[in-house]
């Protein structure tokens, strides 16, 4: 055992079922962001102990909705089904059907639509201005959003469709091609940016003079359009930037997300550990990236944000052995020995959780050990000496699950996904 063994078994508690994060509902008190992570895209304990968790919230702590590292328009579609909209499937799984951006198991499985079906049932029972909501935050969804704009204008402000129509024809040539479009920003600047700014800026003022949830979805589309008009940008350029303009866009998406359920609303976020986790603890933080965790304590303070990172030792994944390559399911070889996850297989149960003290904090939770983080696209023969972020655990979370052993997620059956967006970052978290 090594010398963190006495400070793993002090720590750790057996997580043997959803009544075992009493201690953990007991520190999230009255925070206002729960942010639950994961340590890949492709893990079944993982979404299903994450769900488990959020369902507590929801119906003991009040929590408003669930922000998913996610697309908005695919979301919305959720959205609408477990909140029981007119018109929307009865079934969410038909609604989650539907994604099809590559990795598509990421959001198309069973564990998320075991979780949506449960939100459902939970709505049912409610007033339906009080229902939970599911919401993505991500920034990928231009040219999706784009066609959500025209169809919500054409209906409601068809004065402000030549706005829109502007936008989407600046856009038109490069065939939905992101890529294609981050090259031509090398020569054309600022290529569609104006047509963008101008757009958003209606869409804006709309939302803000007559609140409602169609205008919102409208304003939010617009916001990913612009986001990820910068995002493409800032990709091609490379470096730290295109990361940044993502976190960035996520942390100011949750903020509106707040703003817009109202003054007492709280959030749950599903993402990346990668995203979760303050990036400050982390080697991240020294190449100056920032991420949604760092952003959320910085924005809201820390006494009202909860960190939970997730983990395990060895297992099986789904994921890709290249940017929109087929899913595989993969095996996940046991973590290097000093690594975060080789301490904890060594001295914890296999299921526990950790929630840490603030302070009188153990080396365990102090020194800098590698923590492992799986993406969408993952080689297990590289993974000894890649796919590890060096990190100050007690910095980086407030609490940790661990799983010694886990399972591949269950994807759902989708048709194949087009593949628009080049993989921008080594872990594709």
């Amino acid at each position: 055992m090594s010398r963190y063994g006495d400070e793993v078994a002090a720590l750790a508690a057996p997580l043997e079922g959803a009544g075992d994060f009493d201690v953990l509902l007991d520190r999230v008190g009255t925070a206002r962001v729960v942010m639950l992570g994961e340590a890949s895209h492709g893990t079944h304990e993982f979404y299903r102990w994450r769900a488990q968790l959020t369902e507590r919230l929801i119906e003991e702590a009040a929590f408003s909705f669930v922000a998913v590292e996610g697309d908005w328009p695919d979301c919305e579609r959720v959205d609408r089904s477990v909140r029981l909209e007119d018109g929307a499937p009865e079934d969410p799984r038909a609604a989650l059907a539907t994604f099809e951006r590559w990795p598509t198991w990421m959001w198309a499985n069973d564990e998320t639509a075991d979780f949506a079906q449960w939100l459902r049932w939970h709505n049912a029972q409610t007033e339906p201005e009080v229902r939970a909501g599911v919401h993505g935050l991500d920034v990928y969804s231009l040219w999706e959003s784009l066609r959500e704009i025209l169809v919500h204008l054409r209906e409601h402000d068809p004065e402000q469709v030549p706005a829109a129509l502007a936008a989407y024809q600046c856009f038109e040539p490069y065939t939905e091609d992101a890529q294609l479009y981050a090259l031509a920003t090398r020569f054309v600047e600022p290529a569609c940016e104006n047509e963008v700014v101008d757009l958003l800026v209606q869409l804006r003022r709309q939302a803000q003079e007559a609140d409602g949830p169609a205008r919102f979805a409208a304003w939010q589309n617009a916001e990913v359009v612009s986001g990820a008009e910068r995002y493409y940008r800032a990709m091609i350029r490379g470096g730290r930037e295109s990361w940044n303009v993502r976190d960035r866009h996520m942390d100011a998406t949750l903020a509106r997300l707040l703003d817009h359920y109202g003054p007492e609303s709280k959030a749950v976020v599903w993402a990346h550990n990668t995203h979760v986790g303050d990036a400050r603890a982390t080697d991240m933080g020294e190449r100056g990236e920032v991420n949604l965790g760092q952003l959320a304590r910085e924005r809201y303070g820390e006494d009202d944000v909860v960190l939970l990172g997730f983990g395990s030792h060895h297992g099986t994944v789904l994921a890709g052995d290249g940017w929109g390559a087929p899913m595989e399911e993969m095996v996940v070889p046991p973590a290097r020995e000093t690594s975060l996850e080789g301490v904890l297989h060594a001295a914890a149960p296999r299921r526990s959780l950790f929630v840490f003290p603030r302070d009188d904090r153990p080396d365990l939770l102090t020194d800098t050990l590698d923590h492992r983080a799986i993406g969408v696209v993952y080689h297990p023969e590289r993974d000894q000496w890649s796919n590890y972020v060096p990190t100050t655990l007690g910095d980086r979370y407030d609490a940790f699950c661990w799983f010694d052993e886990t399972t591949a997620v269950r994807a759902m059956r989708v048709p194949a996904a087009p593949v628009f967006e080049p993989e921008t970052y080594p872990t594709g978290a």
